[in-house]
């Protein structure tokens, strides 16, 4: 019961960003009699939890503990909720689930339903999880990968939650009740401040790190510069909050991939607004990703003309294209080519190469692609692009000479897929001499006190 209130903003606050007015719900969904019997115990149990609650919009709002905390019985056939025990005379479940949140706020769940927050959980099937899992340990996923991805909560034969899946607010969260996800993940409880939810900080408990910096791309960049400085005029704290409208000195991730612009709702679903995927070895566009872009590119002219914003998408998708091209490309099918030809294994991180080429793509190549995505240059270049270069030309393609056994066996499938790509030609053959007198040219003029013709 402790955990009673732990989720019990949610009911009213899983959409913080709506562009009308607070939502409205009906108040025959919440007010519980059984609640008031939460309130006192845990007032005196846990203040801390109690002072949270009653100062935040559920407890102004007179939702309760048991109003999002209560859990149907099983009852003959009707199956209950699989979490669900018995606390001092009262059903309930620890695990506030984003289900539970749709008796109030349905249109919310639906999209947070179908987006990539609530997808985040498939990790347990993927390569990263194969490294915390295997490579590294099981208490590594738990407490590392799980934490952010979601676990699949357990329940004990007592009822009692597993301690292996439990705490665990990670945005994919397979709850009991089959739902997924975990509205606090971004809504922390028990306040559940709008304006919280609204900052960077909510995004970077999970979007940092060596394989997608978002936030430290985003302090980066302008937007982030913007928000150091003027945080306190967004007015994050209003219940409508549009772009435009009720602010205009920066833009937070929450304006640019959930809230609301004059011209659209808020939304739940992240992705809404994403038209490349740099997640995975090679970008590609995204299902729909004309209207995706469309949706995003709404956002930005709130604040900016479309000289910068097409301007903007222009430099991006050359960014992209060139990893995809110069290098992701090459490197994926020479090593698929290595593999279906028997000189490494299809199993995955028992080769040298197989470790060079994960981070080729998982580290730096997706630092590279944020960074041009969110106008972060530092880490487009240096944490990015220079890094992929880098260990494409110094540790992946040597080691590719190694596998096939010298520069010679090397050299047909390094001419296949690599030489023949005149954005290669420097590493084989050197720069021309007429390459080099123009690099000379322009910087005797930039730098040596020479007018430009």
């Amino acid at each position: 019961m402790r955990r009673i209130l732990v989720l019990v903003a949610l009911a009213i606050l899983a959409c913080p960003f709506a562009a009308s007015a607070q939502v409205k719900v009906d108040p025959k969904l919440y007010g519980s009699p059984e609640g008031q019997v939460c309130i006192k115990c845990h007032e005196l149990k846990s203040p801390g939890l109690f002072r949270m609650w009653k100062s935040g919009r559920m407890g102004q709002a007179g939702v309760n503990c048991y109003d999002c905390h209560k859990a149907e019985k099983k009852n003959g056939s009707t199956p209950g909720n699989p979490g669900g025990f018995d606390h001092r005379g009262f059903w309930i479940t620890t695990i506030v689930s984003p289900k539970d949140c749709s008796r109030c706020h349905k249109e919310q769940f639906e999209q947070q339903q179908g987006s990539h927050h609530a997808k985040g959980a498939d990790i347990l099937n993927s390569l990263d999880n194969y490294l915390g899992t295997v490579v590294g340990g099981k208490a590594c996923e738990v407490t590392g990968c799980r934490q952010c991805h979601g676990s699949n909560v357990q329940v004990l034969k007592d009822g009692k939650l597993d301690p292996a899946t439990w705490p665990n607010t990670g945005i994919g969260r397979i709850n009991p009740d089959g739902s997924k996800g975990s509205c606090s993940a971004c809504h922390t409880r028990h306040r559940f401040s709008k304006e919280q939810a609204r900052r960077p900080d909510a995004c970077g408990k999970c979007h940092l790190g060596p394989d997608h910096p978002q936030i430290e791309v985003y302090t980066e960049s302008k937007h982030g510069i913007l928000y150091q400085a003027f945080r306190d005029k967004l007015n994050m704290d209003q219940n409508q909050w549009v772009v435009g409208v009720d602010y205009q000195d920066t833009a937070t991730c929450a304006t640019c991939h959930i809230s609301a612009t004059p011209n659209q709702k808020s939304t739940h679903d992240v992705g809404s607004r994403i038209s490349w995927t740099l997640r995975p070895p090679v970008s590609k566009k995204l299902e729909n990703w004309k209207q995706r872009r469309d949706n995003m590119k709404d956002v930005c002219r709130q604040c900016h003309g479309d000289p910068m914003v097409d301007g903007h998408y222009t430099q991006f998708d050359n960014l992209v294209e060139l990893y995809n091209n110069k290098f992701a490309i090459p490197a994926t099918k020479i090593r698929q080519k290595l593999m279906d030809t028997g000189k490494i294994t299809k199993a995955d991180f028992d080769d040298k190469l197989d470790w060079i080429y994960y981070e080729l793509w998982h580290h730096e190549g997706r630092r590279a692609r944020h960074g041009a995505s969110m106008m972060g240059p530092d880490y487009t270049w240096w944490h990015g692009m220079y890094e992929v270069a880098k260990h494409f030309y110094e540790r992946f393609l040597p080691e590719v000479e190694t596998v096939m056994g010298g520069k010679a066996a090397a050299e047909p499938i390094l001419n296949e897929f690599v030489y023949k790509d005149p954005m290669h030609r420097w590493y084989k053959e050197g720069m021309s001499k007429e390459e080099l007198k123009r690099l000379d040219d322009f910087y005797q003029k930039r730098y040596g006190g020479k007018e430009a013709k």
